[in-house]
């Protein structure tokens, strides 16, 4: 299929916690429901994205998360070159999904006009809103911003062709999805829009949220922009890799989302 992309997503970090942690309101048969941490690499003939940029080793220990590769390092095992990716695009600006800093030096960042006002206007007075940013990661896309390498975008925009992104708010005011052409259909990568398959399909809301109406309203937007439920990937749910084929043989956490699902 022309201008179709391969997509992968490429487990780095976990962190252990229950289900009642997951929603709003809690869970009535609380249990383990863990995080993965995930970043989405989109290659086409031409060009390699990489959607999100995740933490790194002194985010990890400050932040109690397990670090269990390296981004640059999972990147590298399917063939991309940190140094030689010229797009990156960011979902929204916490600390799991922008940190690396310095890992793209040659890279464009695209990031939404809302979410950069967000993170540095009056709502990070409020310690809840502003407790999953990093002022560091905050500070670093100042400097990309000033070094001429950052491209805003407002609402919807097309990156390239068959590769669009979409402001949806919820998680934070400037939270954007990623819709991109495979050869099964168009794939939805929800990032923080939906952290697991339960949120969307139950309707049940993740609790770290800005507007819950329009979390909500970002699942039926998902539903519209995917060629189905089956096509829309959450961002921290384990079980994408359970239902994914894996991309290298030998290793289970690097798996394949142009591919139909197997689970």
């Amino acid at each position: 299929m022309d201008d179709s992309y391969e997509l992968y997503a490429v487990r780095y970090g976990h962190h252990d916690r229950n289900a009642a942690a997951n929603f709003i309101g809690g869970d009535e048969h609380d249990g383990p429901m863990p995080l993965d941490y995930f970043v989405w690499a989109i290659v086409g003939q031409s060009r390699t994205f990489v959607f999100d940029t995740g933490f790194d080793a002194d985010s990890a220990r400050r932040r109690n998360r397990q670090l269990l590769r390296p981004v640059g390092e999972g990147l590298k095992m399917i063939g991309i070159e940190p140094d030689h990716v010229q797009d990156v695009i960011v979902s929204h600006m916490h600390f799991d999904h922008v940190g690396n800093n310095d890992l793209f030096p040659q890279a464009r960042y695209h990031v939404q006009d809302a979410e950069m006002q967000y993170c540095t206007g009056r709502c990070m007075c409020h310690a809840y809103l502003r407790h999953a940013y990093d002022h560091r990661d905050v500070a670093s896309m100042i400097d990309k911003l000033f070094a001429d390498r950052v491209t805003f975008h407002d609402g919807e925009s097309q990156i390239a062709p068959n590769l669009t992104v979409h402001r949806v708010g919820g998680h934070t005011r400037g939270l954007q999805v990623v819709r991109v052409l495979t050869r099964r259909g168009w794939v939805v990568l929800g990032s923080d829009a939906s952290h697991f398959y339960a949120n969307f399909e139950q309707n049940r809301p993740f609790p770290v949220v800005e507007s819950a109406t329009e979390m909500l309203e970002g699942y039926a937007t998902m539903r519209r922009l995917a060629t189905s439920s089956r096509h829309i990937v959450p961002g921290h749910d384990p079980l994408v890799l359970d239902r994914y084929p894996a991309a290298l043989d030998g290793v289970a956490d690097i798996v394949r989302l142009d591919l139909d699902p197997t689970g």
